[in-house]
């Protein structure tokens, strides 16, 4: 078995290339990483005494992947992961659509040259933004809960959204770019008769994550607050009661490795991949975790409205359930200790990560 790993220095790529080496001790694992994200020469060096190869190069210039080797499988961990990205005034709407979908497209194509298995890894930020913001919502313990009316909604369920729930813009242009590179992926295995599996994950998160206000929430709020380093709820009355879900990436390895088992199994491609009720949380209640770790602090406060904010978005994994009798193990307080004894034992990690 040849894998090759995409954004494979990064926190997931390095994460699954860890995992597939433990499981698959036989398999050649490579990867290729542009090594712009400060942290990322870290997991490079774990990796190497793994026995896997990383290529420096960035899988939007083509040419970077002519010297790969041939592989069985492509997963594709590589990405802009913010949902500010192109509006944030930190990379431009041309970087990130090259970044996205300009990549995805040559991924496809050496998957097609190739004919190998392609596994995109997406994010539950496709689904539309005014139907989440619409959601009527009560709040219980600290925390958004949908309200009754809510689940009349096609696509909207007590156990979360699933597959089924709109996608129409706006979705911001992150969330644009991965939709758009979904469609194109499901092209790509139709026509040339590739297994392509496409899993829309919500926020995955686990210790050695590097953690950002806009990306892997959980990490960077354990960091900061055990850093005492300034911390606001934005929005929602300023209550912190904003919930989202999260997912350890070795539960997402488990169902990739079936996917990777037995390609053909299912006609079903889009899957939700997430913690799903059980392992979500509300900020509010993420700092009364922290309190209790870490002693009280004070968290500021701002009304402001941002455009892509979202009262609560916890994915329904059901689907993935019923066809590959999958289940996340990893539960939220193993995953939050986890965060926190990291953070413990690198107290200066959010400089490292570039967001101190």
């Amino acid at each position: 078995m040849k894998i090759f790993i995409t954004g494979i220095c990064g926190f997931v790529g390095s994460s699954l290339a860890r995992g597939l080496r433990e499981a698959l001790p036989k398999a050649r694992i490579a990867g290729i990483d542009n090594l712009v994200r400060p942290g990322s020469e870290i997991n490079r060096r774990l990796l190497k005494p793994l026995g896997i190869s990383v290529v420096h190069g960035d899988i939007r210039n083509a040419g970077d992947l002519d010297s790969c080797q041939p592989a069985d499988w492509i997963i594709d961990a590589a990405a802009n992961p913010s949902v500010l990205a192109g509006v944030d005034g930190k990379t431009s709407s041309r970087q990130l659509v090259e970044h996205n979908l300009l990549g995805t497209m040559n991924l496809l194509e050496l998957a097609r040259k190739w004919s190998c298995g392609f596994i995109m890894l997406s994010s539950s930020r496709v689904y539309s933004i005014p139907a989440l913001a619409g959601l009527k919502m009560r709040i219980r313990n600290q925390a958004f809960v949908p309200a009754s009316q809510s689940l009349r909604i096609r696509g909207m369920t007590s156990s979360g959204i699933t597959e089924e729930f709109s996608t129409q813009a706006p979705v911001s242009l992150y969330g644009a770019t991965k939709l758009a590179s979904e469609c194109l992926a499901l092209e790509y295995g139709s026509a040339y008769d590739l297994p392509v599996f496409v899993n829309r994950c919500g926020v995955l998160a686990g210790a050695g994550q590097f953690g950002k206000a806009d990306q892997g929430i959980f990490s960077y709020w354990i960091h900061a607050y055990m850093r005492r380093m300034p911390l606001r709820y934005i929005g929602f009355n300023g209550r912190g009661c904003q919930v989202r879900d999260c997912l350890h990436p070795l539960d997402l390895l488990a169902l990739i490795r079936r996917q990777i088992a037995h390609p053909q199994a299912t006609p079903m491609r889009v899957l939700n991949v997430s913690g799903g009720v059980a392992n979500s949380m509300s900020l509010a209640r993420l700092s009364a975790w922290c309190a209790e770790r870490f002693g009280p602090r004070r968290i500021g406060v701002s009304r402001e409205c941002r455009p892509f904010d979202i009262p609560w978005l916890v994915l329904n994994a059901q689907p993935a359930r019923q066809v590959w009798n999958w289940d996340p193990v990893i539960p939220l307080s193993q995953i939050l200790d986890e965060i926190a004894r990291h953070a413990e034992q690198n107290p200066r990690w959010l400089e490292l990560c570039g967001d101190g």
